[in-house]
């Protein structure tokens, strides 16, 4: 069977229209005082920003990205000075574009590049470092519904549910001001999915109906179907782990347990009892193990579950082991460290940082104040992202956000926070370690069935509870 999949044979540059109803207020900081009069960027690339935009400096410093109400603010982690602030109607969701310098921003029904203003140019054997202000892009494509932005490899996919279709770009012509579209397909029909680049130049993705979704598939690079299970209801979430010689290894969430595709076919995780859910999942390009929540109630008495179990499925042999934490978590409480740590953020208010091959406890942080999952999965409640061996934990409630050592489990820095934030991205300035292969975005769930057109992109699990009847009974959010 071969799949409506239209390959672009000349690899078009495109910075497709403008943002329309985004708009770009007044940047400060940064580098000079460019980017002030409230228009949006022209690409913000690095060869395309003006010299007088540009600061070179030593070294570069991660940039904290906030989205919250009415936009989205950025900070410079050594010492939380708001370096730029673009103003955005709707729910705003964040995921990373692939290349550790732009963010991807879901808004009002459309994916749009964020320039974090870190730039690293190479010469030669070595590199030169610049920094200049953030900014919104007109680098931008129409998504209804816009979902799941998902980078593995060299290519960055990008995935509206409102029509299915798939949109694959090469993120390393982002900091040329370029919008680089390698190939656009579609699925059989509009739904919550998903789409993640191989590196043999194939594509797996989701296939389902608004109503229903059980089926993944693998396409080669003619788009010709070369694996697939109909054996995932519920499909949502994805998280690639540490490939075998024959390629590449992806863990997806179902309702039955989850199924693992590696060495060119699909493998099912054996659970016990007839549901488990593990809708939020986070990879590792070292790793073989990947950590994922862990749901077992098909039909939870207040409509929503809080688990407080873990699950740390062995992609080698397609096994799950589970870990109690005592406490509980919510779907932007999992990331990886930077040798494949299980990170997770419990409502206790501690960040655990656990062995994934084992399970075994490394440390646990107090981080936060004590808080409850909120009712809605848009609402603010503690979240994090890792970064440089950074753990970037935001507790809204009290506006602050820790900085953790993962290796060592140690604080070393506090900032106050100028907003009350809803999702954080950290970029870097390079493609390295969770922001090259981007394993896992957590998943929003498909709330009321009803895949909130204004955001819902990476993978918002947000599990949802109350609205998981709603075949976005799938976001973890």
């Amino acid at each position: 069977m071969n799949l409506m999949r239209s390959i672009v044979m000349n690899r078009r540059t495109a910075a497709l229209l403008g943002i329309g109803v985004l708009a770009l207020s007044a940047c400060g900081g940064g580098g000079n005082d460019a980017g002030t009069d409230g228009s949006a960027s022209d690409g913000g690339g690095a060869e395309a920003a003006p010299a007088s935009d540009r600061t070179e400096v030593g070294a570069l410093t991660p940039r904290i990205v906030l989205a919250h109400d009415g936009g989205v603010t950025t900070l410079d982690s050594a010492d939380g000075t708001v370096l730029g602030t673009a103003e955005l109607e709707g729910y705003v969701r964040l995921n990373p574009a692939g290349d550790g310098r732009h963010v991807a921003v879901n808004a009002a029904d459309a994916i749009t590049m964020y320039d974090t203003g870190l730039l690293a140019q190479g010469h030669g054997d070595h590199f030169h470092y610049y920094v200049q202000n953030p900014a919104l892009t007109d680098l931008s494509i129409d998504a209804p519904h816009p979902g799941h932005v998902v980078p593995h490899g060299d290519r960055t996919a990008l995935f509206a549910d409102g029509t299915g279709a798939i949109t694959l770009i090469d993120p390393t012509a982002l900091a040329d001001g370029d919008l680089d579209i390698l190939e656009e397909t579609a699925t059989e029909a509009p739904h919550h999915g998903v789409a993640v680049p191989l590196s043999d130049g194939g594509l797996l993705l989701t296939q389902g109906t608004e109503e229903a979704r059980s089926t993944v598939q693998v396409l080669d690079a003619e788009g010709n179907v070369t694996a697939e299970t109909t054996d995932c209801p519920g499909v949502h979430g994805e998280a690639a782990a540490q490939p075998t010689e024959s390629g590449d290894v992806i863990s997806l969430g179902c309702e039955n347990g989850s199924v693992i595709y590696r060495d060119g076919e699909f493998h099912k995780v054996a659970i016990e009892g007839d549901y488990q859910r593990s809708g939020n999942q986070k990879g590792h390009e070292s790793s073989p193990i990947v950590l994922a929540d862990h749901k077992v109630e098909a039909d939870p008495a207040d409509g929503k579950e809080r688990p407080t179990e873990i699950a740390l499925i062995d992609t080698r042999d397609a096994s799950m082991q589970t870990v109690d934490l005592g406490s509980e978590y919510w779907f932007r409480s999992l990331d990886r460290g930077p040798d494949g740590e299980a990170l997770v953020l419990t409502t206790d208010g501690e960040l655990n940082i656990l062995d994934p091959e084992t399970g075994e406890m490394l440390h646990e942080v107090p981080v936060a104040q004590e808080w409850t999952e909120p009712d809605q999965w848009q609402e603010a409640a503690p979240m994090m992202a890792v970064a440089d061996g950074t753990a970037f934990v935001v507790d809204p409630q009290s506006k602050e956000l820790t900085m953790v050592d993962v290796a060592s489990g140690e604080i070393y820095r506090e900032l106050e926070l100028p907003v009350i934030p809803h999702e954080i991205q950290v970029a870097t300035g390079t493609a390295s370690g969770e922001y090259e292969v981007a394993p896992g975005a957590d998943e929003h769930e498909d709330v009321d069935g009803a895949e909130s057109s204004d955001g819902g992109g990476e993978e918002h699990d947000h599990e949802g509870g109350d609205h998981e009847e709603d075949d976005h009974e799938g976001h973890d959010h």
